[in-house]
């Protein structure tokens, strides 16, 4: 039986993998899905100050505290940019890495400009504002998602569908904006990547092709996790073995 830690997307929380953590558990595997600071039931924790660094302590400790090893360590969309910097501080206590369709960043890159939410110049002003204690502290990422939705509606039963955007809490700015300081090229582990068919991260897949990743491919889109988590976790089963 595997170990599993599983990192949720932007404007998410560990709320996210309820269908996922069933059928994992279901199957006698154990599973862990804390929540970054300022997401989700940790909302109120919020703040200018709360960035990459914050959210890659939070999954060591957890690492760390819970006394885990052997771990398969799953990110999902945001959590991409998080997985290298845990892996670079406590990746003798994880076994492979699974990405979900998640952010590939490289080393001095922000979100907002790698994924052309802004230029360069703009993020990283927008960094410096909120060094100074100045500009908006969360990132409306789940207003962002809620309004997508209503073009282009997630692949998933439409209750369901209501429970995931009823669900969504706004992301930290700085999250968004700073700089990333460990990237997915640093990663020795192996890593395979699930790619969703419907999805604006294909420039995501491309990037963990050219990494020599192994690549898998899922016909659902960006929120499969919720839209399909039986199918989704019998994928993840067969990569760990």
């Amino acid at each position: 039986m595997a170990v599993f830690l599983l990192m949720h997307g932007g404007g998410m929380g560990g709320w996210t993998w309820k269908f996922m953590r069933d059928a994992l558990e279901s199957k006698g595997h154990t599973v862990f899905t804390p929540t970054f600071t300022g997401f989700g039931e940790r909302e109120h924790l919020i703040g200018r100050d709360v960035g990459n660094a914050v959210h890659v302590t939070d999954i060591v400790n957890v690492l760390k505290y819970e006394d885990l090893s052997d771990v398969i360590l799953v990110a999902h969309s945001y959590a991409g940019t998080v997985a290298p910097g845990v892996l670079a501080q406590a990746g003798d206590r994880v076994r492979r890495v699974i990405y979900l369709d998640a952010i590939v960043p490289h080393a001095g890159e922000r979100i907002a400009s790698m994924m052309g939410f802004a230029s360069e110049e703009e993020a990283a002003g927008l960094d410096a504002m909120l060094d100074g204690g100045e500009g908006p502290i969360g990132s409306g990422v789940h207003e962002q998602q809620r309004a997508m939705a209503k073009d282009h509606p997630h692949m998933m039963d439409r209750n369901r569908e209501k429970w995931l955007l009823d669900h969504l809490s706004d992301q930290p700015m700085r999250a968004t904006s700073c700089v990333i300081p460990v990237g997915a090229e640093s990663i020795t582990h192996p890593v395979d990547y699930i790619a969703a068919e419907h999805t604006i991260m294909g420039m995501m897949h491309e990037r963990a092709e050219k990494l020599g990743w192994t690549i898998h491919k899922h016909p659902g889109d960006h929120a499969f996790n919720v839209g399909d988590p039986e199918g989704l976790a019998d994928m993840m089963l067969e990569i760990v073995g």
